[in-house]
């Protein structure tokens, strides 16, 4: 079956598995952690904010999601500049491949910068937090949701766009891909350098290769071998930018910006 996007307007409905908890003593204990950061992983938490109990391990906490939108540019998607030079930059669009339960799909929407936003998720009930989270933050309207495989998604839309939807049929030279995927749980906390061909279920390369030639920013794990992001880059001697995004002088994420590959380039 192939990626299914959702009418304007359609939500799929919250199920037993849509959370919202109010107190610790209901939290199951491998969240716990997460629970007590709840206001910085979504601000409106108490606004009958939902998430699955699998979604917590994912969610962007919400000041880095609203960092990355404020950096990432949509000249992104024909350049390698992360930062606009003057102003606020609008146009193109942003495809959010691992959307879990909304974080980053509604900071790039509150962002104001993107003229098409997609946020593409697998899990039904995952994709129902985000949506009913989105509309709680008031953006829900300014996203198109696909229900289905990303891979499959991006495939096709580099390969067979006639076969998708003409609703997310999008100029690729004008799109850029945001990828948060699953990292396989928290055991990279356990390296000091942490080999990202181990992500699972994904690995480093594995992603590079499904979202190529587009501009594409990697959300990865803090200790994340920067060694094997540079093997990524082009003609060797190119820079791409590379920020680790901290929260109270803590590292939450390294994130990596790869911009689009020109037809000359050679492929990895």
């Amino acid at each position: 079956m192939p990626p299914r996007v959702l009418p304007a307007g359609f939500k799929l409905p919250l199920t037993p598995l849509c959370k919202h908890y109010d107190n610790l003593a209901s939290v199951p204990p491998s969240i716990q952690k997460y629970f007590h950061q709840r206001k910085s992983i979504f601000s409106f938490y108490d606004w009958d904010i939902r998430l699955t109990d699998t979604a917590w391990f994912g969610v962007t906490p919400e000041p880095v999601a609203n960092q990355i939108a404020k950096d990432l540019s949509p000249s992104f998607s024909s350049s390698s500049q992360l930062l606009p030079s003057q102003g606020r930059e609008e146009g193109g669009t942003i495809i959010d491949i691992f959307a879990g339960a909304g974080g980053n799909t509604i900071a790039f929407a509150l962002s104001e910068k993107w003229t098409r936003i997609i946020a593409i998720e697998r899990d039904a009930d995952t994709l129902a937090c985000a949506q009913h989270n989105a509309e709680v933050y008031g953006v829900f309207e300014q996203i198109t949701w696909v229900h289905g495989d990303s891979f499959e998604f991006l495939a096709m839309l580099k390969e067979t766009p006639e076969l998708l939807d003409p609703e997310v049929r999008v100029d690729v030279e004008r799109t850029v891909v945001f990828a948060s995927p699953p990292w396989g749980g928290v055991g990279y906390a356990d390296h000091e350098v942490f080999d990202l061909e181990r992500m699972e279920p994904y690995g480093l390369r594995e992603l590079h290769r499904a979202c190529r030639p587009m501009g594409h920013v990697l959300f990865l794990p803090r200790t994340g071998d920067i060694r094997q992001v540079a093997e990524l880059v082009p003609n060797g001697g190119d820079k791409i930018d590379v920020v680790q995004y901290c929260m109270r002088g803590a590292s939450k994420a390294m994130v990596a910006y790869l911009p689009a590959e020109k037809e000359q380039q050679s492929s990895i």
